[in-house]
């Protein structure tokens, strides 16, 4: 028998891809190059694994090598024909029916599939004749094509968002008041307009919505006939779908909610659900379009369009939709020397080593893919007159854009959505497509690449992530007895407040706040400041003195403004302009604290408590309860932060103020109200490379919450678990202190090398870029130092363009996070 026929016997015995496996066959799992490289994209038909095809990198060769997976369908798309419409053709049809019309991929390109058996070629892999194909190999393309790739299958997921019913719309009473009015004729009761109307469930009267929601004309009929008439529920018009899905608002819960009897509702006002045709976009549709239109201006003050830059470090990160704090992120990260070396150089010897099966799910290749997309200059160039990419090999790809262009052309970027399904991957936040704030990805990016070190067995002190982490000193000294305590808590940011104080309003009737320094905000974090404390070696309430420094300097600090404050509990984000120092340098020997000094003497630690309860820290818990937080939540955010610092317990606190159980007892390791955990969570604990008294102690400490027992476990490095000696039993010879990362060294001297600014409401809404300084290195981009407002770059998504040194100045003063290197 032929190679050939045990070729086609051996494939037909293919299984095709299951609902739960991803189907990589839009783009390489380990580089950027996609389906629409000339080559295409190779996805084996055993794991569905994406492989490119170029020369210089050939990861479906190295698939197979590592695999012996023998088989692929190689996938390359093509814009059709008719997707670009000539000037003079025809028109399409006038639509005789307002409705969302979808636009279908399928309508704009054609897809080339061709059969390859690596066994018999495994140097490029053997193409197979299509006329040679059994019908189940056929069988098995066409649900491979028609599969939900793995960049979609992510994106669903991410949109999958839980939306209940509520006693509203479960107990929903409703009045008999006729047919409303037919689409076209409808409109508010209050006023003309037609679109974005809401009806109200009970009675029937239509009222317009509020205008800011989904930049719509509007009003606030719907909710002014709430307040009128306390009718809690209404249903979007032009939402309503066939299958009975529609926008459901709860006004008494003032969230968007789920109305299970929806099409018995809307039957009381005459409205038929199997007729309905979806007019307007929804409440979540709107939300996407209005992020990514909300844009950061690409002009300078005179209006000419700021310049684009291409080559290496300067390409774009496409928005997924909502992704631009991801991005902002990203582009800064790889900035810094640290992970471009770790990254870029190692690149290909990863690719050639690595043993995780599907690089989709390993962490480093995901690294490593982002790396070399960013920092290669391979996909960095002007986007081309269609969707389709030229080759990367393309000698014009990476040429600087003329200077006399009339038009900007940008480029298209690359998608990270490989890495973003990865990263977030089971993240209650990070999971999904909703904007999220970047201060807290950052944090979480920082733990993931932490934990896969661990799990590799990579010491702490090599990772690139280390370059942001330092040590806090905090210091009480009680007002009595003079006595101190000090304790160093690891952090990789300094979170400063921003003193926000009203000044007037603007021609527009917005807020205008007084100027800040940024060293006053530093300062203001390693002021001492006065408390109430219950000292114990005096045995009694006293006043007490706090005082945070710096134990140690980072190589890179990164600084948070904090500007936001509680509006009816919520944290609204206030545009405070915050100044840096005229050279963009700081000074902070002055913030450097000394440790305990030649007489001074320490306070006895507190064991009134012989449980196995879990201490919280008092001056922390102090403070937060000085805010108005309940007790519980105060104890929960502490222990979730590492039970030293209120401000990250407080911003815990606004993260999770809608967690179901906040308010829930916390289990103790001798409480009986709990469950003892798992043997299944205590192992998947161990596998990230924990021990089992660590693990089994920080779910006891966090109810049995995996995810929060994690972060429980990264915030008590220490902390060797249950069955570790007492730190109160008596000691045999102490074991050594573990190191503190940074150093004391001064001066300590920092330069501001890229801020991440912020447009919107909410640090959860609205669009965030990032500006980073670039120096000189074929880029056409040069720093100055006598000028610390120029040669810098704004990564604005995919735009990448020369910023404008009137802008930097401007947006530098509103910025969200700053990032200083050591000089």
């Amino acid at each position: 028998m032929s190679n050939k026929s045990l070729d086609l016997d051996e494939i037909s015995r293919l299984q095709p891809p299951k609902l739960s496996q991803s189907v990589h066959r839009e783009e390489c799992t380990q580089c950027f190059d996609n389906q629409d490289h000339p080559l295409g994209i190779d996805v084996c038909l055993t794991c569905f694994n994406g492989g490119c095809l170029g020369n210089e990198r050939h990861h479906a060769r190295t698939h197979f090598e590592k695999t012996g997976h023998p088989f692929t369908l190689n996938v390359k798309r093509k814009l059709k024909p008719s997707a670009s419409r000539p000037e003079d053709e025809e028109p399409p049809a006038k639509m005789k029916k307002l409705a969302i019309v979808e636009d279908r991929e399928v309508d704009k390109y054609d897809w080339i599939t061709t059969v390859k058996s690596w066994k018999s070629d495994p140097e490029n892999g053997l193409e197979l004749p299509e006329a040679s194909l059994r019908p189940e190999v056929k069988a098995l393309i066409d649900t491979v094509m028609t599969s939900l790739s793995s960049a979609r299958q992510s994106e669903v997921k991410a949109w999958e968002e839980e939306i209940e019913a509520c006693e509203h719309t479960v107990l929903l009473e409703q009045h008999d008041t006729g047919a409303t009015p037919a689409s076209g004729l409808a409109h508010c009761a209050k006023c003309d307009l037609k679109e974005n109307l809401w009806l109200c469930l009970t009675c029937g009267s239509l009222g317009c919505g509020r205008q800011q929601y989904g930049g719509l004309g509007g009003n606030g009929h719907g909710l002014q006939h709430y307040q009128e008439t306390k009718h809690p529920v209404s249903v979007k018009l032009g939402t309503i779908t066939p299958e009975g899905n529609a926008d459901i608002y709860c006004y008494e819960c003032n969230d968007a909610k789920l109305d299970p009897d929806l099409a018995r509702h809307l039957r009381n006002f005459g409205i038929n659900v199997e007729t309905q045709t979806k007019t307007e976009k929804s409440m979540t549709e709107l939300q996407i379009e209005h992020n990514l239109k909300f844009d950061f201006s690409l002009t300078d003050e005179s209006g000419k369009a700021l310049e684009p830059v291409f080559g290496p470090g300067l390409t774009g990160l496409s928005n997924l939709g909502n992704s631009c704090y991801m991005a902002s992120v990203v582009q800064t990260i790889f900035s810094l020397d640290p992970f471009r070396q770790r990254y870029y150089p190692t690149a290909a010897q990863h690719w050639a080593t690595c043993t995780e099966p599907l690089p989709a799910n390993c962490v480093e290749c995901q690294m490593h893919k982002l790396a070399d997309g960013l920092l290669s200059g391979r996909y960095s160039h002007p986007r081309p007159t269609n969707p389709v990419s030229p080759s990367p090999s393309d000698p014009k790809a990476t040429n600087p854009l003329a200077h006399d262009t009339p038009t900007p052309v940008f480029q298209e970027g690359v998608r990270p959505s490989g890495f973003k399904a990865l990263i977030g991957k089971d993240h209650a936040e990070f999971s999904t497509m909703r904007q999220q704030d970047s201060e807290e990805f950052f944090e979480h990016l920082l733990t993931v690449l932490r934990r896969n070190a661990k799990r590799a067995g990579r010491s702490e002190e090599d990772e690139p992530t280390q370059v942001f982490a330092f040590g806090m000193e905090q210091r009480l000294q009680c007002g009595d007895c003079k006595k101190v305590r000090y304790r160093v808590d690891e952090v990789d940011t300094i979170s400063v407040p921003v003193l926000a104080t009203e000044v007037g309003k603007d021609e527009e009737g917005r807020t205008l706040w007084k100027d800040v320094e940024l060293m006053e905000c530093l300062n203001a974090v390693v002021a001492p400041e006065a408390l109430e404390y219950t000292c114990p070696a005096c045995q009694k309430k006293v006043l007490a003195t706090k005082q945070s420094k710096f134990a140690t300097f980072p190589q890179v600090l990164v600084v948070h403004a904090r500007k936001f404050q509680l509006v009816n509990w919520v944290p609204t984000k206030l545009d405070v302009p915050v100044n840096l120092p005229p050279t963009d340098i700081l000074e902070l020997d002055h913030c450097l604290g000394r440790g305990l000094q030649p007489g001074e003497e320490e306070l006895p630690e507190d064991n009134t408590s012989a449980s196995s309860a879990p201490q919280f820290n008092e001056v922390a818990m102090a403070q937060l309860e000085a805010m108005g937080f309940p007790t519980i939540r105060c104890q929960k955010a502490l222990l979730a932060t590492g039970n030293s610092d209120p401000e990250a317990a407080m911003e815990w606190l606004f993260a999770h103020m809608e967690d179901p159980d906040i308010d829930a007892p916390i289990q103790t390791a001798g409480s009986s109200a709990g469950p003892e955990p798992s043997s299944e969570q205590i192992g998947m604990l161990c596998d990230m490379g924990f021990t089992q008294p660590q693990a089994r102690k920080a779910l006891r400490e966090t109810g049995g919450d995996a995810e929060r027992a994690v972060e429980w476990l990264f915030s008590h490095p220490d902390d060797m678990g249950e069955d570790a000696p007492s730190s109160s039993a008596p000691s045999g010879p102490s074991p050594a202190a573990k190191r503190i990362p940074g150093t004391s060294q001064l001066p300590a001297r920092f330069r501001l090398n890229a801020f991440i600014s912020h447009k919107g409401p909410s640090v959860h809404s609205g669009h965030y870029v990032a500006h980073i300084r670039y120096p000189a290195h074929g880029s056409g981009v040069a720093a100055n130092d006598d000028d610390p407002d120029e040669g810098w770059v704004l990564f604005n998504d995919e735009k990448v363009v020369k910023a404008d040194r009137d802008s930097v100045r401007q947006l530098k003063k509103l910025a969200y996070l700053y990032v200083f290197e050591k000089l």
